[in-house]
């Protein structure tokens, strides 16, 4: 699937079973929430936590796309192609850091 089918595929899932967009502040708090719960998992399984109970049932792939649908959503209602705005955002890099990561000490 490409970002443009999914950004589709989402705004035809919120026309028909979403009624409408949350406003944009509240995707924006619907994102904090999902990346804390993929940071949740990862402190968890690769950090120093332990599980409750209630984290064991958690998948790291599902709370991903999770991220990923309010993310589009938030692209889907503010006009944002994702996939030019990963082109622009991966040119940028590689212009920037194009030496900056091998330069860096820290890395080797």
């Amino acid at each position: 699937m490409t970002f443009q089918q999914a950004q589709d595929q989402i705004d035809q899932w919120i026309k028909i079973s979403g009624v409408r967009y949350f406003n944009e502040l509240t995707n924006m708090a619907m994102l904090t929430e999902e990346v804390g719960e993929v940071a949740r998992i990862i402190a968890r399984k690769y950090g120093e936590q332990s599980f409750k109970k209630s984290d064991k049932s958690k998948d790291l792939s599902d709370e991903l796309a999770d991220v990923l649908f309010v993310l589009i959503c938030i692209a889907n209602q503010t006009g944002i192609d994702l996939t030019s705005a990963l082109k622009k955002n991966l040119e940028k890099k590689n212009k920037r850091d194009a030496l900056r990561h091998k330069r860096n000490k820290k890395l080797q």
